[in-house]
């Protein structure tokens, strides 16, 4: 009988989440944690391939956990063995290979290939009917925020996405599951949650009833839950007046937006298979501002795209440079075999890729800074994340608007929202002072 046991989780919140779960659904069988440096009897891969990176670092990951535990079972699961599972059958020392389709399967098949010694492989294909397949979990180890995931599955075929071959149908966890589990993380402690899919403007699209991630939104405020709800990424065509106005009104609702935007060229959001425009973004963005000043508005843009013109590029520049804009995830583009835009002519130079990216990193960060500044001498409640520093007893931790924030105190906070004002900007990091606790 295997005793320990690791998880390497590599990409989304949704993987994350699912880690979660495995976690404690192995803990509860009887396993523990291996500790830091101790070889685990059962080492896990939680893999990522949304870029070519991930998927190298999904590989070196594997690779090093059979280094690591010669004697242990390593197992290969989720998107990397959904899409590419030839690729994972050519490493030699996997003992498991296990899809997203079997990831609530994943404590009785991990047991029973440490146990047998045999190498097992557990592919299927997605049903287009199926529904979404519930991981309830009580904690989020090590984390004082807690992802919550309430949908999965993409169907939106961007021409440069492996995601919907890796993850299927559009599929939402029930209402009423949603609520309960809400509940449930609040009742352990949690402060924070955060509501996490593949697709997650998409959530309900599956459920009967007319459910939308709007209405589960407003049954949450009606339940009145001692927490914060923050939202993962959305489409700027997923972002409606009633979203923006619950922001703007709710407490209880972080003022964050993280807008998956990928250009600022129309020509090439057509290429991208992206169903918005360059127009309607802006006033999306000039919206949010006008109604909430302070909100954190980020945006997901893909450097290099095939066929992007410096033109489309410096569209993309000035588009981010005119709009209150708080922050940048910049991803240079990356081939994956299978997409349409892996065909696509005008691929664009590494080297040149690079050059664009590094471009508009250097943007975020001007962007970011002025956000930043834009919110000193005002108080919010921030989320105790953790110690900054034991020396001079510094706290850790996050406005509802994304402001990562460190300030003094010699009490242990962690878990805890308190109102803290912002003085000044130091090294990536807002500075502020604790006010009278709520």
């Amino acid at each position: 009988m295997p005793k320990s046991f690791e998880i390497i989780t590599l990409g989304c919140r949704v993987n994350q989440y699912e880690s979660a779960y495995l976690s404690e659904a192995l803990t509860h069988a009887g396993l523990r944690r291996a500790l830091k440096g101790e070889r685990a009897d059962i080492a896990v891969i939680n893999t990522c391939i949304v870029t070519q990176r991930a998927s190298h670092q999904s590989r070196q990951a594997i690779r090093k956990a059979i280094r690591e535990n010669p004697e242990g079972m390593v197992a290969a699961v989720g998107c990397y063995a959904q899409v590419f599972p030839d690729e994972l059958t050519r490493i030699q020392g996997i003992g498991l290979i296990a899809d997203n389709r079997a990831k609530g399967e994943l404590p009785g098949l991990l047991l029973n290939a440490a146990e047998s010694g045999q190498k097992t492989v557990v592919l299927k294909d997605f049903d287009p009917k199926m529904d979404f397949e519930s991981l309830p979990i009580k904690r989020f180890p090590g984390r004082t925020r807690a992802n919550l995931k309430i949908q999965d599955g993409c169907q939106a075929f961007c021409t440069y996405c492996i995601v919907p071959f890796a993850r299927g149908p559009y599929r939402s966890l029930p209402h009423s599951k949603v609520l309960s589990m809400v509940e449930s993380l609040a009742g352990e402690g949690y402060r924070e949650i955060v509501l996490t899919g593949i697709h997650l403007g998409k959530y309900g699209m599956d459920l009967m009833g007319g459910m939308n991630l709007n209405g589960l939104l407003r049954s949450l405020g009606r339940e009145g839950f001692p927490v914060r709800i923050r939202l993962s990424s959305l489409h700027p065509d997923e972002i409606d007046e009633e979203l923006i106005d619950m922001a703007a009104s709710e407490k209880w609702l972080c003022r964050h937006f993280h807008i998956s935007l990928q250009s600022g060229d129309d020509e090439i959001l057509k290429r991208m298979n992206r169903n918005y425009t360059i127009r309607a973004f802006a006033k999306l963005v000039e919206t949010i501002y006008e109604r909430i000043p302070l909100a954190a508005m980020g945006v997901d843009i893909i450097s290099g795209f095939p066929g992007e013109a410096k033109a489309a590029h410096k569209n993309t520049c000035s588009l981010i440079k005119d709009l209150p804009v708080s922050y940048l995830h910049v991803f240079p583009f990356s081939v994956r075999p299978g997409t349409e835009a892996s065909d696509f002519e005008g691929q664009l130079d590494p080297g040149e890729i690079k050059k664009r990216a590094a471009e508009l990193r250097n943007l975020g960060q001007i962007k970011r800074n002025a956000f930043y500044h834009s919110c000193l001498n005002k108080d919010f409640l921030v989320l105790a994340e953790k110690c900054h520093s034991a020396e001079k007893n510094m706290v850790q931790g996050m406005s509802d608007n994304y402001l990562p924030v460190v300030f003094p105190s010699d009490k242990d906070m962690k878990g805890r929202l308190v109102p803290v004002n912002m003085e000044r900007v130091e090294n990536g990091k807002v500075t502020g002072r604790l006010q009278r606790e709520e």
